[in-house]
C-alpha cells in the first residue's frame, strides 16, 4: 500500500514517536491526542478495515491485544481504566484505511462518547 500512511510510518518513511515495536505490531503516541494517554497500535501487516480480517490475518489482531495489555501496565493505565477504540467505514470515523486501534488513557471517560 504505497498510499497508505501508517505503512509509510511502518517502513520509517514518516516519522512517529515509536512506544513499541516488534516483528508484527507497531505501537506510536498519536500526533492528536485525545487524552493524557492516546497511542495508536497497528498490525505491520496492512489490512485496510476490519471487515478484512480473516481466518489467515487473525493471528495478528490477537497479537494487537496482547500488545494493548503489555502498554496498559507500562503506561501506568491498566488499573484505573482504559478504552480501546477502531472505527470501521467512514461513517463511523475511519479516516487511515489500515487496521488500527487507540488505546486512550488517564482520562475520566463517559458513555456514550461524546
Amino acid at each position: 500500500m504505497d498510499e497508505c500512511i501508517f505503512c509509510k510510518i511502518i517502513k520509517g518513511e514518516i516519522p512517529s514517536s515509536k512506544v513499541y515495536e516488534d516483528e508484527d505490531v507497531l505501537a506510536f503516541n498519536d500526533i492528536s491526542p485525545a487524552a493524557p494517554v492516546h497511542v495508536l497500535v497497528i498490525p505491520k501487516k496492512h489490512i485496510s478495515s476490519l471487515n478484512d480480517i480473516n481466518e489467515e490475518n487473525s493471528k495478528v489482531i490477537a497479537h494487537v491485544f496482547v500488545v494493548i495489555s503489555k502498554l496498559a501496565k507500562e503506561l501506568g493505565i491498566d488499573e484505573d481504566g482504559f478504552r480501546v477504540v477502531s472505527n470501521c467505514g467512514e461513517a463511523a470515523g475511519q479516516t487511515v484505511h489500515h487496521v488500527h486501534f487507540h488505546l486512550l488513557g488517564k482520562k475520566k471517560f463517559t458513555w456514550p462518547p461524546g
